[in-house]
């Protein structure tokens, strides 16, 4: 350094150097501006600023590190879609730290004072064991070294931690791995969430263990797990080679054990599964008795995923939905979606309704996407067929519902009087449904009246029997990071040492948050195989399966009868 020369900021974090500051990026000639933010540099982890531009009709995200170039990444692909979600952003809720804010964004985490969205849903990893060893997975317990497994006492002191949260109290909580249904006492588990005050509970799982153990899966749903977040890569088992061939049986000992909410989660990768969306939502449609949704997650770029392929393998969210709307002979348009902060409405209307503080979804429009279908079946000579796919925008003023829930919002925060609101509100809803085109047996007005008149909320069950849910969330890489999205996320993982942290700082920066957590509370692979035996680590625990027996059932053919020629 020469003499008088300033040294560059520095922070610290979790025994890290890391710096910051560079240049603010230009634009150059045929690139239109959408905004500004804070990134960080792939390699050092430099903050650094950035922007967010369009060019050719796509929007990227560009910033300059100082020692490692410039970095260029794609966004959106299509920046006139991104511009429409942004116009639902809304104003972020501060929310009660649990640390003290010692470095600018994403480095202080969490939950800092920065931080601008309440935990809609909490990670909780069990364990990082798998039966799998995907190409595409964030983390598991053979290529880390080493196997973290939270006791049931570290187990329900997170949960406190979790429900201490003020304004709003979390209530949701996704149990999450690794492979979950390898914790043998993962009943208990279930049991110390509800006792501590969680309402929701989520199982993320490959579901294998599932298929073979119908009392597993009725014992879960009995303890209180209300949602099977399942994953479903592709109908094709060339493609969902994780478990194609044990789904039909899931679904059988769902319906079995009246397991009736399942989401379908497809890791969506260019090249590989995208040419698979349609056939993923009829699957579900046809399934509707029992799943509930379709959660597609473009790829993120962490984890096992090669850093050199991600051009090759990189899809964002409009070129998602554009390839289900040409998938789907243009039944689900483009323009039935909406960014995730959009529902904050409703939160904000019920909020000012109540007095009650209610969890908001008030997360950056570019990191989902949601919409509802109603599938419309027929039965032909026994066989279930689906006649078409209804979106919520087909029959409903989404639009125009929001603008007018926004203005009785701020009627009610004004002081008006709440039941000639709420019988306004009501009265006027015949203005934004279409009461002759909505699907066959659903009678929305009379719902949303239960709701909001009678605090009946069966009738939010019966919405959600009748359609599926179709969502996006597209989870960030070192590659495309957006600072101002990461201090609006509303999916937070739980730590041991007392931290709620936010999901695309957990898993991006792993070495800085959960691998370097997580290793402090983990033991060796060699120490767990002596404490608990070598049958349930490595490659003992990895699945095998006989496709054999596996497509000879009945159960096997009539699921698949019409996707596969058998």
């Amino acid at each position: 350094m020469n003499q008088g020369q300033a040294a560059e900021p520095l922070i610290m974090v979790s025994g890290k150097s890391i710096k910051i500051g560079g240049p603010l990026p230009e634009l150059r000639e045929g690139e239109q501006p959408i905004r500004k933010t804070a990134s960080i540099c792939p390699v050092c982890y430099r903050l650094l600023p950035a922007i967010i531009f369009e060019r050719e009709g796509k929007a990227f995200l560009r910033r300059i590190c100082p020692e490692h170039g410039e970095i260029e990444e794609s966004y959106w692909a299509d920046a006139e879609y991104l511009r429409r979600a942004l116009k639902y952003e809304t104003v972020g809720v501060k929310v009660s730290k649990n640390v003290e804010t010692r470095a600018p964004c994403p480095f202080s985490c969490g939950l800092c004072s920065m931080h601008r969205n309440t935990t809609a849903l909490a990670n909780l990893v069990v364990t990082n064991r798998c039966d799998f060893s995907c190409w595409y997975c964030f983390f598991y317990a053979e290529k880390a070294g080493y196997v973290y497994e939270p006791t049931i006492e570290e187990i329900r002191e997170m949960i406190r931690v979790l429900r201490s949260q003020r304004p709003a109290i979390p209530n949701a909580v996704q149990i999450t791995g690794g492979e979950p249904l390898l914790r043998e006492d993962l009943v208990e588990i279930v049991k110390v969430l509800r006792e501590e005050g969680i309402t929701h509970v989520q199982l993320n799982t490959n579901g294998i263990r599932l298929a073979y153990n119908v009392e597993l899966m009725a014992k879960l749903r009995r303890a209180g797990v209300n949602t099977l977040y399942l994953s479903f890569d592709a109908v094709d088992p060339k493609i969902n080679v994780k478990n194609h061939w044990e789904i039909p049986y899931i679904l059988e000992n769902a319906r079995k054990t009246r397991t009736t909410s399942i989401v379908l989660v497809p890791t969506v990768i260019k090249g590989w599964n995208d040419h698979e969306l349609g056939r993923i939502i009829k699957f579900a449609s046809l399934n509707i008795d029992i799943i509930r949704g379709v959660n597609f997650q473009p790829i993120s770029i962490v984890g096992q995923v090669p850093r050199e392929k991600r051009k090759e393998v990189r899809i964002t969210i409009p070129e998602v939905i554009k390839a289900i709307e040409e998938q789907t002979d243009g039944q689900i348009p483009m323009d039935a979606w909406y960014p995730v902060p959009f529902v904050s409405v409703l939160s904000d209307f019920v909020e000012a309704l109540t007095g009650n503080p209610i969890i908001r979804f008030s997360n950056h429009p570019a990191c989902g996407m949601a919409t509802y279908v109603f599938p419309e079946l027929e039965v032909i000579d026994g066989h279930k067929r689906l006649k078409r796919l209804i979106p919520i925008t087909e029959f409903v003023d989404v639009t125009g519902l929001y603008e007018y829930l926004k203005e009785k919002t701020e009627e009610l925060r004004s002081g008006a009087n709440k039941k000639w609101i709420l019988a306004k509100f009501i009265a006027r809803l015949p203005r934004f449904i279409d009461r002759k085109n909505q699907p066959k047996g659903l009678n929305l007005i009379r719902l949303l009246a239960d709701i909001f008149i009678r605090r009946n909320y069966d009738a939010l069950g019966k919405f959600h029997d009748m359609s599926l849910f179709l969502g996006m969330m597209h989870f960030m890489d070192p590659y495309n990071y957006d600072v101002q999205r990461v201090m609006r996320c509303n999916i937070h993982y739980l730590s041991p040492d007392g931290r709620i942290i936010p999901f695309c700082a957990y898993n991006v920066l792993p070495d800085l948050y959960r691998d370097y957590i997580i290793k402090n509370h983990s033991m060796s692979l060699e120490d767990y195989a002596k404490m608990f035996g070598r049958d349930k680590v490595g490659e003992a625990i990895k699945y095998k399966r006989d496709i054999e027996a596996l497509t000879s059932s009945e159960i096997y053919r009539k699921t698949y009868a019409p996707f596969l020629k058998l």
